[in-house]
């Protein structure tokens, strides 16, 4: 039975990722952050030495939305970059058949050309709110790029949309913005508030996967591509926030004022993935994001 290692397993990502390896039959191997702090260099490569692991999944990152981004930049670029030299250096160090790199589809230039071809990497500016996790995830896949190309080590780099799903972060300082109005709408419906309030205008666009689908592309990826170059995953329709706010409170059963502060920023206008490269190797989402939004928030009620 092949061992396989899921870098940020306690993680909204790296926990879908373990649910859908449990469900083919594979236990993964996890480590809790008091058993292997991903980023002490030392302990990260005499773990590799010590432990035969087959694959990796690295999702381990230090991750949250436009204010946490915007107040800890430099917490979200050294420890991103960290964990990644670690878990990459290491895995090849000692053996590691393939590892699926996760980025974010903020590492493309915020006037992109949309949807966003895996081509249009390093073409632009980025969006100066999260400007610093970006950079971070685009030395995370020129690292595996290198590795591939001096080393022959098989990294791929898997570029995800928003996700959102049972288990994301609902912390109003550093959530990202599904979760943080879930939050919003459910603790106004429960105080009769008369509105709620929504950061921006509303007007930017966002695309939104299910967390349960980026972890079966995941592991279909780690089976059926090998490839220097990145791919995107994502829903291939995207939703604009205010649209996006009232389907929230409808599924919450809000029936307050949505107030729109244009004082708070907006980030990227568009963030649309292009995912024709991903459909054409045979993967596809199922998980539609009505659907999806009920499903985390009978989560959220469950375990709040």
């Amino acid at each position: 039975m092949k061992r396989v290692f899921v870098a940020g397993h306690g993680g909204l990502v790296g926990s879908a990722i373990c649910r859908r390896l449990e469900a083919d039959g594979v236990e993964p191997v996890i480590m809790s952050r008091a058993e292997l702090d991903l980023t002490d260099q030392r302990a990260v490569d005499d773990w590799f030495r010590s432990t035969a692991i087959d694959e990796v999944y690295l999702a381990a990152a230090r991750v949250g939305g436009i204010h946490a981004n915007d107040s800890y930049p430099a917490e979200f670029i050294r420890t991103n970059l960290v964990i990644q030299n670690n878990v990459i250096h290491a895995a090849w160090a000692h053996g590691v058949r393939k590892l699926l790199f996760l980025g974010s589809s903020c590492i493309y230039p915020k006037h992109a050309p949309q949807p966003m071809r895996e081509e249009s990497l390093l073409t632009g500016p980025l969006e100066s709110t999260n400007q610093w996790y970006a950079i971070a995830k685009i030395a995370g896949v020129k690292m595996c790029q290198a590795y591939r190309k001096q080393y022959g080590f098989d990294a791929i780099s898997v570029m995800p949309t928003n996700l959102y799903g049972p288990g994301d972060n609902f912390d109003l300082e550093t959530s990202h913005v599904l979760p943080a109005l879930l939050r919003k709408f459910h603790e106004a419906k429960h105080a009769g508030a008369e509105s709620v309030e929504v950061w921006g205008s509303g007007k930017p666009r966002r695309e939104f996967l299910h967390v349960y689908d980026l972890a079966d592309a995941c592991v279909f990826l780690l089976d059926a591509y090998s490839s220097p170059e990145i791919i995107n995953v994502g829903w291939g329709k995207d939703i604009s926030i205010a649209e996006l706010a009232n389907l929230i409170a409808g599924v919450v059963g809000f029936k307050g004022r949505l107030e729109f502060d244009e004082s708070k920023p907006d980030g990227a206008s568009r963030k649309l993935l292009d995912t024709s490269r991903l459909t054409s190797i045979g993967w596809a989402p199922e998980i539609a994001l009505a659907d999806g939004i009920a499903e985390t928030y009978d989560w959220y009620r469950r375990n709040t």
